[in-house]
């Protein structure tokens, strides 16, 4: 058994903020922003909107450009940083919510290489026969998590949701649209601090001793992620290669984190892949974490990039230190 891809869905909250606007609150400017990242505008959630409301949505639209019912899916697995609580877990909900029923529901924390594990994670459970048909969402409001006085993380990220959903299939020739051909995941706790939120959890409760104010939200160490981000992505990378027996030559697209436009380069750069063939969308979104790919998949598609067939190569980096790649073909299917 192996698994294809038969849809696609996302979602961005109406809220677009520009440059300027940031600019307006912090101690910047929007070309300081744009040089910095690439990145001009991104979407925030209004408040009362939760990751669990943007999940929803990209995972109904993904069900239906599926050509699916909420029936036919026997499993969900949500890829978040930001979940609705710490606990219950957010997926349960999302499916209760997208009328899935009784099914086996869980979230998935990579931070920004989420997506890729759950979409690895979706692939077992197919080739072991525990699923036939998963919706792998991943969904993030960022917005919540970062200090309003830090202009290094403030600018940089998004809210919005993507997912995919993967099916049991018996034919997976590699020329087949939408074949899920192999994943590689890698993590590296050693470098944990990297990126972090320090306080909240039970190393550091906040219900006891308060820990500063700063210590509550999102901080990265971005000369150093930057160099992880592109050592780590290009590694595994080229074993997902490998296992697929394609050369560089051989990918279509190459799909990265939408971290900053300089680590999408630069990956490009380091895989010798044509730049023109990195689908990049971090300027219209910014950097959204677990839900990254699969809007760069959907809006890449939406544009008319893809064709079925084509060799995608889909690698992500994020906290922990996580990292990931996929290889598929892209399948015959449109975005909703």
């Amino acid at each position: 058994m192996h698994s294809a891809v038969i849809g696609l869905g996302s979602f961005l909250p109406p809220r677009r903020v520009t440059n300027e606007e940031l600019s307006a609150l912090l101690d910047t400017s929007p070309e300081w922003i744009e040089s910095r990242t690439g990145i001009r505008t991104r979407h925030w959630a209004t408040p009362g909107t939760a990751t669990g409301d943007l999940a929803a949505e990209a995972g109904a639209r993904a069900v239906k450009s599926g050509g699916l019912s909420p029936d036919d899916i026997d499993l969900l697995i949500l890829a978040t940083t930001t979940p609705d609580h710490p606990c219950p877990a957010t997926a349960p909900d999302v499916a209760s919510r997208l009328g899935l029923g009784p099914v086996a529901a869980y979230d998935i924390s990579a931070v920004c290489s989420g997506f890729l594990y759950a979409l690895a994670t979706a692939h077992a459970h197919i080739v072991a026969g525990q699923a036939t048909n998963v919706l792998v969402v991943g969904a993030e409001t960022y917005s919540t998590i970062l200090n309003p006085q830090d202009r290094t993380t403030r600018v940089i990220f998004g809210d919005g949701a993507g997912a995919l959903v993967l099916t049991a299939r018996q034919d997976a020739r590699a020329s087949r649209p939408g074949t899920l051909l192999a994943t590689d995941l890698g993590s590296d706790g050693g470098q944990k601090d990297l990126i972090r939120i320090p306080a909240g959890g039970s190393r550091r409760p906040t219900t006891a001793e308060d820990p500063p104010e700063a210590d509550r939200y999102f901080q990265m160490e971005g000369r150093a992620v930057f160099r992880q981000a592109v050592l780590r992505m290009s590694e595994s990378a080229r074993r997902v290669l490998a296992r697929t027996g394609w050369i560089t030559a051989d990918v279509d697209h190459l799909v990265g984190h939408q971290a900053n436009v300089r680590i999408l380069t630069a990956l490009a750069d380091h895989l010798d892949i044509p730049a023109k063939r990195a689908v990049i969308n971090v300027d219209r979104v910014g950097n959204t974490s677990a839900a990254s790919i699969p809007l760069a998949l959907a809006h890449a598609a939406e544009q008319g990039r893809f064709a079925p067939g084509d060799r995608v190569l889909l690698a992500a980096f994020g906290g922990g230190l996580t990292w990931a790649s996929v290889a598929l073909t892209w399948p015959d299917i449109t975005p909703l």
